[in-house]
Formats: structure tokens, C-alpha cells, sequence
């Protein structure tokens, strides 16, 4: 069973697939805390729904991004955690908890990296008439999402879509796709070994890090 720690910034669905895929032994391992950078978010909300310790860290209060890096760097520590997720964290961290949690530390980011790394990323496959779109789940290391990517799901586009109907079929792919990166991990199927993603021979992912979603 592993210990997970997970970082939010707002709506907290991913959040919440984690905690159902935890509730349900789909994952081995339990949340042991969630953190928000922001007070008051719907995230919050949903992990009081399932019991889970939580914890606000304004980055407002702090006078420097390495001070609440700190801050959270000390507070995730305590914690001892097998893993950490950015659930839609919307924070950009600095290598002090980077390197702090190195080999520990994943991310899900909407688009198929290294496509449209940082925000508004539905817009820009829309306007750029991409055919496809999607998620990435990846290691963080001290770039802006640019660590080894774990795995990936994609969609086709509708062009005659909203950017608010597209968000709304990735988040379906993240939904499916984040609970089952993180059962492998804790079982010991994926692993991060230097700059390189380790895939075991059992690891669903490892033969097949793109999958393709109907949403």
C-alpha cells in the first residue's frame, strides 16, 4: 500500500477519481493528504466527501515562490510519501521541491506533450485545427512540463466543438487514465530510472503508452 500525497489548485475531478480508484482497491495504496494552493476550490470540497485530511497553503502568503516551495517542500515531507500527484496544480515549482521528491512526483497535463506545454491548451489545438488532442501523465523534473513521459491518451477532434465540450472529453480520458498510471506504480510496474520511464514486462502502459479514448 503507498502513500499519496496530492497537490490541487481547483475543481479537484482528478481528485476524486484517484480517491474512487483508492476506495475501491483499484489502486493499493491511500491518500494521506491533499494540499491546495488555493482556498475555498470545489477540490476541497470533494476530498471532505471521501474523508481525506486536507490542507490549505496560500501561495499569497508567502513573499517568494521559494518560500511556499519550502513551505510545501516541509509539509509533503512530513507525510513520507511513496508518490505525489499534481492533480491540476496550478503552480509552477521550483527545483527545491522538484528535487525533493525526484523520481516520486507526477503530473497530468491536457494536451499531448511536448505539444502545448503550459496553459490554454484546448485553444490552441482548435485554433491550430490539430486532428488530435488529449492528456499526458509525466514525471516532473525542473522544466515546465518536460519530464519523461509515462503515458498518454488521445481523442479526435471535433472542429465544430466548443473549447469548453472539448476540456470536457479530456477530462474524461485524465479520469480514466490517471487512476490506472498510478495502481501501476504502486505496484512496482512503472518507475522512473534516471531520465528514462521503467516499464515492467506486466505494465499495461509499457506496451502501449498512447491509447486512443471514444469520448
Amino acid at each position: 500500500m503507498i502513500k499519496i500525497v496530492v497537490l490541487i489548485s481547483g475543481n479537484g475531478s482528478n481528485l476524486e477519481a484517484i480517491a474512487k480508484a483508492c476506495q475501491n482497491n483499484s489502486i493499493p495504496g491511500s491518500i494521506e493528504l491533499v494540499i491546495s494552493n488555493q482556498p475555498d476550490v470545489k477540490g476541497l470540497e470533494r476530498a471532505q466527501k471521501y474523508h481525506l485530511m486536507t490542507q490549505t497553503i496560500s501561495h499569497t502568503d508567502f513573499s517568494s515562490r521559494e518560500d511556499f516551495d519550502q513551505a510545501l517542500t516541509e509539509r509533503v515531507l512530513s507525510i513520507e510519501p511513496d508518490l505525489v500527484v499534481l492533480a491540476g496544480f496550478m503552480r509552477i515549482l521550483t527545483t527545491q521541491f522538484t528535487n525533493a521528491f525526484a523520481g516520486k512526483l507526477i503530473n497530468i497535463h491536457p494536451s499531448l506533450l511536448p505539444e502545448y506545454p503550459g496553459l490554454d491548451t484546448h485553444k490552441q489545438a482548435l485554433e491550430n485545427g490539430d486532428l488530435m488532442h488529449g492528456a499526458t501523465i509525466h514525471y516532473v523534473d525542473e522544466g515546465l512540463d518536460s519530464g519523461p513521459i509515462i503515458a498518454q491518451g488521445a481523442l479526435k477532434i471535433d472542429p465544430s466543438q466548443s473549447e469548453a465540450k472539448l476540456a470536457q472529453r479530456i477530462h474524461k480520458i485524465e479520469h480514466a487514465l490517471l487512476p490506472k498510471v498510478i495502481a501501476e506504480i504502486a505496484k512496482e510496474l512503472i518507475s522512473l530510472k534516471g531520465k528514462e520511464v521503467k516499464f515492467e514486462s506486466k505494465s499495461y502502459f509499457g506496451k502501449n503508452n498512447m491509447e486512443f479514448f471514444n469520448v
